[in-house]
């Protein structure tokens, strides 16, 4: 055991340690320049998305909003709360600097990874339409890649569908068990059961949960947060002048000064918002839409929601009050933002975090557990292979839950969401020409005054399109 744990230590040091992070800013930087700041040209199209008149009728179908908040709902997790903090301790408060400045590049990431989800979907031929990294590579590359697409796949379910899925089981037992008292196994067998009904529901099912909890979490959390600024409205402008100074050394917060900010800013960003990262992809291609950049953009708001707003949410709760001391915490993410924000309104705010944790966490498991799914179908159609997927992850669920000391054999989470990481931006770097050619599809429709464009496969005959997805989009 001790050798199997060394080897994949030694991959997490070789993706997250020093290839992921520098690949996925710099491949962010290149898709954002390539563009011409698409993200930022196209940012008032993003908030069409919760305007139903600007989008396809879509009975029967996932709709683009619906798609829109399983993955931010997949986005917005620990990361937000616990992570923010994590960054803030070890990297100052210029670390949420570079947070906003690497959400601002992964939007251009995501737009290209996404819009390339949707331009290789398939129709399952029940009004939904399967799709992401391993059917871009397989579709995209081409079959001599299919290897490349069964790495990503594996990893994928190994990470997110068991991995994480433990660890947010063991979250959700945990905070309602710190703060209601309630036995870790009754949580268990009530989280157990409730996913368990909603995974046998599909992405249909998934879609209509998260287009419940995830408006409820977001806004919940982002009204508390919005109560404390006014609270403090008056010290807003010293904590983003102090953000600042620090971001760029002027006002040294911990050891390492900006190399700190810097480095805890870039790795807690990319793993809050997972723009790159080669998950939210899945979730995007099951969207019905007019044409792949339309969801490309929706995905992109996505990333803007988790960390600019989200992130940005976490970070004010702690700077605005008086626990913070640079330097003088210990690493505990979660103490740091409940005490903070007991510091503000008091001690009953420990059941509302309780209850964001709760909603953050079940959020994030139905997310894991359909890219679970998703990946499976690299390897078989197989019903039977799909029901024995879900009752294994509803387990592993369970066990996270009552038993928190075995989602220590999870180790493996974090260096195989690295390698599915490399391999997605690695599919996403040699694809990026057919992402441009799309792209400049959208905005030449755009340029004669149609103002919802839509894609046409006959225009990319040499591209390996399933004609079916788009037969009906109007």
């Amino acid at each position: 055991m001790a050798f199997i744990e060394w080897v994949f230590g030694a991959i997490g040091d070789g993706t997250w340690g020093w290839s992921l992070i520098p690949f996925l800013v710099v491949l962010g930087c290149f898709f954002t320049i390539a563009t011409g700041f698409i993200q930022f040209r196209f940012f008032t199209r993003m908030f069409d998305v919760l305007r139903p008149s600007r989008q396809p009728r879509a009975e029967g179908h996932v709709s683009s909003r619906e798609a829109l908040f399983v993955s931010v709902g997949g986005r917005v997790g620990g990361g937000n709360i616990a992570g923010v903090a994590v960054a803030i301790t070890l990297g100052g408060p210029g670390a949420v600097f570079w947070m906003w400045v690497i959400a601002l590049i992964g939007m251009c990431t995501s737009l290209v990874e996404c819009s390339l989800a949707q331009v290789y979907k398939r129709n399952e031929g029940d009004g939904t339409f399967r799709g992401g990294p391993a059917q871009y590579i397989r579709h995209g590359l081409g079959k001599e890649f299919k290897w490349l697409a069964v790495i990503y796949a594996i990893s994928l379910i190994a990470a997110f569908a068991l991995g994480f899925n433990a660890f947010q089981g063991n979250t959700v037992a945990g905070a309602i068990n710190d703060s209601l008292g309630v036995e870790r196994l009754w949580t268990g067998v009530l989280l157990a059961v409730a996913c368990g009904i909603i995974f046998y529901g599909g992405i249909k099912r998934i879609a209509k949960v998260a287009d419940v909890i995830v408006p409820v979490m977001a806004f919940g959390y982002i009204g508390m947060a919005l109560l404390i600024i006014l609270i403090n409205i008056f010290s807003v402008p010293g904590v983003l002048y102090t953000i600042v100074t620090n971001a760029f050394g002027l006002q040294e917060a911990v050891g390492g000064g900006m190399g700190a900010a810097i480095a805890q800013g870039l790795r807690r960003g990319l793993f809050s918002n997972e723009a790159g990262l080669g998950s939210a992809p899945n979730v995007a291609a099951a969207a019905y839409v007019r044409h792949p950049i339309s969801q490309g953009i929706v995905q992109s708001f996505s990333v803007f929601i988790d960390t600019i707003i989200i992130c940005t949410c976490t970070a004010m709760i702690i700077l605005l009050g008086d626990v913070y001391v640079a330097g003088a915490q210990d690493i505990n993410g979660v103490v740091l933002t409940q005490d903070s924000l007991a510091s503000h309104v008091g001690g009953w705010s420990e059941y509302f975090l309780s209850l964001a944790i709760l909603l953050f966490a079940f959020s994030s498991i139905i997310y894991n557990y359909y890219l679970g799914e998703n990946a499976l179908t690299v390897f078989t159609d197989s019903t039977i292979a799909r029901q024995v997927l879900r009752v294994a992850i509803v387990g592993i669920i369970f066990l996270g839950a009552t038993a928190p000391g075995a989602t220590a054999v999870f180790f493996f989470s974090d260096p195989m969401m690295g390698i599915l990481a490399l391999v997605n931006l690695v599919a996403i770097a040699m694809l990026f020409p057919v992402a441009l050619r799309v792209l400049n599809d959208y905005r030449g429709q755009l340029a004669e005054g149609k103002e919802h464009p839509v894609f046409d496969p006959e225009k990319f005959p040499d591209l390996d399109v399933d004609t079916t997805a788009w037969t009906d989009v109007r």
